[in-house]
């Protein structure tokens, strides 16, 4: 028996990383799952995989800024399974650039993806839950959400922002059955974390208690548990995996 057996999930970012070992992972544990992205080609690959293997699975395109496409993608996930329980919002970007370097582009772009694509799926996954009895949103934030960086001053605020709205919709919306919480990755093995240590790497990830770099699958498992009923009195926590890079 599955731990998600009967459950609907969405995931943004679902194309590839983080996203698409989510993906695989809830399929395995018995839920159906859409993947939203805008990496068709990689998100139709993940697709097939899972259906190959005997899973529910549905790769959609999902531009997360635009809340046409995002009430578009809620409607296709009820059309195509008949409710959603889970919504991962798993989508991000990152621009390595301290202040001063960083253009009023790079801000606007930053919390478009990383703030208000979190904003507008957990809006309009909401009324949906609502419908099916309850639900979990899951916003993947950052250590950056919860302490500071010499890089990233666009990255950083966007996830702090992400950390915060995950408090307000938990208390916003207990009462109709659904939890919010927020998943703070460290230094975890994906495209981005190249962009965030840089020429640093090594010095970086000496500086990691555990003494390396975490796996998709290190954030997938947590993922997995707040999407769960195991987590039924979990909401407007942080759930932090980052190998102890922010207790010390």
């Amino acid at each position: 028996m599955g731990r998600l057996d009967g459950k609907v999930a969405l995931i943004s970012g679902g194309a590839r990383g983080q996203g698409a070992t989510e993906a695989r992972l809830f399929v395995q544990e018995g839920a159906s799952v859409v993947m939203a992205d805008i990496l068709d080609d990689e998100g139709r690959q993940v697709e097939a995989d899972l259906r190959a293997a005997g899973g529910n699975a549905t790769y959609i395109h999902l531009d997360v800024t635009n809340e046409d496409a995002w009430r578009s993608a809620v409607q296709t996930t009820e059309s195509l399974y008949g409710k959603l329980n889970v919504l991962v919002n798993n989508a991000g970007i990152y621009i390595r650039k301290r202040l001063e370097e960083t253009t009023e582009d790079d801000l606007d772009q930053i919390l478009a993806v990383n703030v208000k694509g979190v904003f507008l799926g957990a809006k309009h996954a909401v009324a949906a839950m609502r419908r099916a009895g309850g639900g979990s949103i899951i916003n993947i934030s950052s250590t950056a959400g919860l302490v500071g960086s010499p890089y990233g001053a666009a990255y950083t605020t966007s996830k702090g922002a992400v950390r915060l709205f995950t408090k307000s919709v938990a208390m916003q919306h207990a009462k109709d059955g659904i939890r919010c919480n927020s998943i703070h990755p460290g230094p975890i093995e994906t495209d981005m974390l190249k962009e965030a240590f840089g020429p640093d790497r090594e010095q970086r990830t000496s500086q990691i208690p555990l003494g390396y770099v975490g796996s998709t699958e290190d954030i997938a498992y947590g993922v997995l548990y707040l999407a769960s009923d195991e987590s039924s009195f979990v909401t407007g926590s942080e759930l932090v995996i980052d190998g102890g890079w922010t207790a010390q």
